[in-house]
């Protein structure tokens, strides 16, 4: 992502709120030299750690519910129509589905990263999302038994 011309174009970071979120925020050093955007819930403690950030409110909850994944997979048609995206960044859950689904579409690379706790099993977001990414991420060795073609970046906490 380095050699990507930077000028104009945005990271979109996606995910839930809660751990999701802090997951992607120990991404600084990576993306603090983007323009970026962030997708997550609209909860106090999401808008708090992204105060003065680019926040896209997004749906919830995501889990089972068929609506807001309708509503979701809207706002990401929208958000990719209107900004030059250059990648999105994910560490899933359920928001994670359309936004990567809809930019892999649209040619835009996608990026999803395993979360950290779940070392044995992967996660059905990942699951979902794996026929779509450009790049898989994990965190832990282990985790490259469930995707072996992912490339190993160690623990973001």
């Amino acid at each position: 992502m380095d050699n990507v011309d930077k000028v104009g174009q945005q990271l979109l970071l996606v995910g839930s709120s809660g751990g999701h979120l802090a997951q992607l925020l120990a991404l600084k050093p990576w993306y603090e030299t983007w323009q970026r955007c962030w997708v997550t819930f609209d909860t106090p403690e999401a808008v708090s750690l992204l105060a003065g950030e680019d926040l896209i409110p997004a749906y919830h909850p995501t889990t089972r519910n068929v609506r807001n994944l309708l509503r979701n997979a809207l706002l990401a048609a929208r958000v990719l129509r209107r900004r030059r995206i250059a990648a999105v960044v994910t560490t899933g859950a359920g928001v994670a589905l359309p936004f990567v689904v809809l930019a892999r579409l649209r040619r835009i690379p996608t990026v999803y990263i395993e979360v950290y706790d779940r070392i044995d099993t992967p996660t059905l977001t990942a699951r979902l999302c794996r026929p779509f990414l450009s790049k898989m991420l994990v965190q832990w060795d282990e985790q490259r038994r469930q995707y072996p073609e992912a490339t190993v970046v160690g623990t973001l906490l």
